[in-house]
């Protein structure tokens, strides 16, 4: 009985052998590709971390700077910021307060420059749009109005669209263009939830235009 499990046993160690001779490698190369995969994302996230840690204090830093109009320290701390952590949604954060911060501080070649880098470099396409109205802003004080035409015309999320569209309204009305901006206007009013209280601007600027929201169509109807 002892020799017959003997055989057993050795004829399956014979197959395990003779299975790891054709398989091994192979096994032995999975592995070493799923440990390996898991050790990469661990690190991954490790570095993710620890470049969320590092843009978060340096945004600090600018948000102090903004807090006492250090124009100085926030043009280092954002081009830092910039090079090393453009990828954060913090670098776009630190990018748009900067810009508020400098152009208050009459540094309006700054402050654009902030907001160019955000709606070209951001990786939300929301900070984008908010980059995109704000440069637009300062296009229209600057009377640079088909520039600000220009930069409205990107693609927006669809929630922003109500925005750009009040934008617009406001440079055509800048050009004298009255009849154009009455027509942004009313998009932009269908755009907006009843909720929005922007809405109620857009209204007052329809109303200096002689136009009584009550008569406007809802959205829906309008696009047919």
């Amino acid at each position: 009985m002892a020799k017959h499990l003997d055989l057993e046993e050795q004829e399956q160690l014979d197959q395990l052998k003779h299975f790891w001779a054709q398989y091994g490698n192979l096994i032995t190369w999975v592995l070493i590709a799923v440990f390996g995969s898991i050790a990469a994302w661990n690190g991954w996230n490790y570095w993710q971390r620890s470049q969320a840690v590092k843009a978060a204090a340096l945004y600090d830093t600018i948000d102090s700077a903004a807090a006492a109009r250090d124009v100085d320290k926030i043009g280092q701390a954002l081009a830092e910021m910039q090079d090393r952590f453009g990828g954060t949604a913090f670098a776009a954060q630190a990018a748009l307060l900067a810009s508020k911060t400098l152009f208050e501080a009459d540094k309006a070649d700054a402050a654009r420059s902030a907001l160019v880098w955000v709606s070209e470099q951001a990786s939300d396409d929301a900070f984008q749009a908010v980059a995109r109205l704000r440069l637009a802003a300062l296009d229209m004080e600057a009377k640079a109005y088909d520039q600000a035409l220009k930069t409205l015309d990107a693609q927006m999320p669809k929630a922003f669209e109500p925005l750009a569209a009040d934008r617009r309204g406001d440079v055509l009305m800048a050009q004298g263009k009255t009849e154009e901006a009455r027509v942004q206007y009313e998009a932009a009013w269908r755009g907006f939830s009843d909720r929005t209280d922007y809405r109620k601007l857009v209204e007052v600027k329809l109303a200096s235009l002689g136009v009584d929201v009550a008569t406007l169509k809802p959205a829906a109807e309008a696009a047919r």
